[in-house]
């Protein structure tokens, strides 16, 4: 199917057993469980359900909670949704008890103390702004500068206003031992700034003894500035356009997306492009061309995965998104190589003199699998791996064949389920060698028969995780 990783956030519209199937067999990789909305006991019930659904099909589908971290919500209103009107004057509160029947609660008690006269409030993802007019102990009042319907929950942002909360939150910590107690291993941290806060949710994990993988959403200007820094940290990036359009002019988006996702690539990093990529079938059958363009174009800038939020969680048409996603990604796929030519990243790494004593032996290798693949036209790229590394160093090239990973841990599965053209097996296997028990499983799966050409990478020491140090090129037997 599609190389591309698809993840889906998990709602209402797509909470079901058999939405989720229909998902899953459409091309559903990652179920995003966002932790923003719902109670524990219902994020407990989703991630049993997801688990469930992908072990009766049969597939590999990773979990991620995303954590909210620091973000300013709106609370919930009273009038659903409350429609602003450009030119009329409103009131935000942060008093859970006030008596202001009108005014709009928010979440965030520090808000007035935080703003003057004249700031800009910015309101879902930027689509409505209000501009303050005066402020009170607990109230702002502000006049709407560009209006529309708002809903319960939505986002507040203030653009050059340091906030006096930190990216890993008390709430955080909480649901990260949500997500361990029922055995997810991959999460989001939210409005980070700095790679410390990478650090403080790793560490808060390996205190229980257990190791998690991390996504830094890139959706502030202070993640920008520090992006070299959070990629030497993080496991995989999400680069979240819609807040991060807010924080940083809008028309700078495309630049920073592009520049984001080379250097996650060239580091062997997964990288997520998220929010609003075909928007539009929330609430139709069909997107729109510059949707389309921009799914994409995100693809073809390298990266490993596309992500739908609304258009899964409370859009109409879950699992028809989905499979407009696979068929954008298979379409672009196709073209990669006619479209652009040599990888951009081979360039980077061979062709534009980058000093050649950073290259490590993993790039070396990896390179040259490319090569090969170039030269041979393999059926697969096979990769047995202990900690998922040699996959994914080989995946940031973008290959045209597909990486078959075998894993002798479910987990490290799991996380390549984020990886472009990289399908995960689970192994249960002590052998030194895994060469027999790879090809018996190719040929039980049909997906080889004899005399196809495979390259197989290896290691001098089998049981050494990061160890891959040569490919063979072998046909099939």
């Amino acid at each position: 199917m599609n190389k591309t990783k698809i993840v889906c956030t998990i709602g209402p519209s797509s909470s079901s057993p058999q939405v989720l199937a229909d998902m899953i067999r459409s091309g559903m990789n990652v179920a995003r469980v966002n932790f923003s909305h719902g109670t524990s006991d219902e994020h407990r019930k989703m991630i049993r359900s997801i688990r469930a659904v992908a072990t009766r099909l049969g597939r590999t589908v990773a979990i991620l909670v995303d954590l909210p971290g620091p973000k300013i919500r709106i609370g919930r209103l009273r009038l659903e949704p409350t429609i602003l009107k450009r030119g009329e004057t409103i009131t935000l509160t942060t008093d859970p008890a006030s008596s202001n029947l009108t005014a709009i609660p928010v979440d965030y008690p520090d808000l007035p103390s935080l703003v003057t006269e004249g700031t800009t409030i910015y309101l879902n993802d930027g689509f409505l702004q209000v501009k303050v007019v005066r402020t009170s102990e607990q109230e702002v009042d502000a006049k709407v500068v560009i209006g529309g319907p708002l809903l319960s929950h939505k986002g507040l942002n203030l653009p050059g206003v340091a906030l006096s909360i930190a990216a890993v939150t008390p709430e955080d910590l909480a649901h990260v031992d949500i997500g361990l107690d029922e055995g997810v291993d991959t999460f989001t941290i939210s409005f980070l700034e700095r790679p410390e806060d990478i650090r403080i949710l790793r560490e808060y994990a390996q205190k229980r003894g257990i190791k998690i993988h991390i996504v830094a959403k890139i959706e502030r200007a202070g993640a920008v500035r520090e992006i070299d820094a959070i990629l030497a940290e993080a496991d995989a990036i999400m680069i979240a356009r819609g807040d991060l359009g807010v924080q940083i002019p809008i028309e700078d988006v495309p630049g920073v997306q592009k520049q984001c996702i080379l250097k996650a690539n060239r580091l062997g990093v997964p990288v997520i492009t998220a929010t609003q990529m075909l928007e539009s079938m929330t609430e139709n059958i069909l997107p729109t061309r510059a949707e389309v363009t921009d799914v994409a174009n995100a693809i073809l800038d390298g990266s490993d995965a596309v992500m739908l939020s609304a258009e899964t969680a409370t859009g109409r048409y879950p699992v028809e998104t989905v499979r407009m996603m696979a068929k954008i990604a298979r379409s672009i796929e196709a073209q990669r190589t006619m479209l652009k030519g040599r990888s951009q990243l081979e360039e980077v790494l061979l062709l534009t003199g980058i000093n050649r004593r950073e290259l490590t032996v993993d790039d070396v290798v990896s390179l040259n699998v490319i090569q090969a693949m170039h030269a041979l036209s393999p059926r697969y790229i096979l990769t047995p791996t202990r900690s998922g590394r040699a996959p994914r160093r080989i995946s940031r090239f973008k290959p045209d064949c597909w990486i078959l990973s075998f894993c002798r841990d479910q987990k490290v599965a799991e996380f390549l389920a984020f990886s472009y053209g990289v399908v995960p097996f689970f192994v249960k296997t002590d052998e030194a060698s895994w060469h027999d028990r790879i090809f018996d499983l190719i040929s039980d799966a049909g997906l080889a028969k004899t005399g196809d050409l495979v390259i197989l990478t290896e290691g001098s020491e089998p049981d050494l995780a990061g160890a891959t140090n040569s490919l063979r090129i072998i046909k099939f037997p």
